[in-house]
């Protein structure tokens, strides 16, 4: 695809991603990934914060709840039609930004910021998801010989 590809091309691109790269798919899939756990807060949030064990929530709560898995449904969009794209620079960003949310989660909780479980389950998901991705970028990258 050039650089100067039109709309159509695109749309048609996000229908078929012909010559995807492994690392591109998996970005993908975390993308749906993302947009799964984004929708599923948006519209069931009480249910997410019962699972992950989360004290009720005040009388807005939820509703800020709904905000954070609207975010996060944003965020899985933009990971799937850049690898869908098969966009190089974003899934470069994508192995730069994942492996801090651990500690940025790590931090949160330290500070009473997030309780344990949803840091938890947010830095298994993009940490798991990093490791997932730095894999198939490796398989696909040429290793120089020595």
């Amino acid at each position: 695809m050039t650089q100067n590809a039109t709309l159509k091309e695109m749309f048609c691109r996000l229908l078929k991603a012909e010559g995807q790269s492994r690392a591109a798919k998996t970005v993908e899939l975390f993308g749906w990934l993302e947009l799964f756990e984004g929708t599923v807060i948006v519209f069931a949030p009480n249910l997410v914060a019962l699972l992950l064990h989360l004290p009720p929530f005040v009388e807005q709560g939820a509703n800020y709840f709904r905000l954070v898995g609207l975010l996060i449904s944003g965020l899985g969009i933009l990971y799937i039609v850049s690898g869908r794209l098969n966009a190089q620079g974003f899934i470069f960003a994508s192995l730069l930004d994942r492996p801090l949310v651990p500690i940025v989660m790590a931090l949160l909780w330290y500070f009473n910021v997030l309780p344990g479980p949803l840091a938890l389950a947010f830095a298994i998901l993009d940490f798991g998801s990093f490791l997932w991705t730095l894999y198939a970028w490796c398989k696909e990258t040429p290793q120089p010989q020595s």
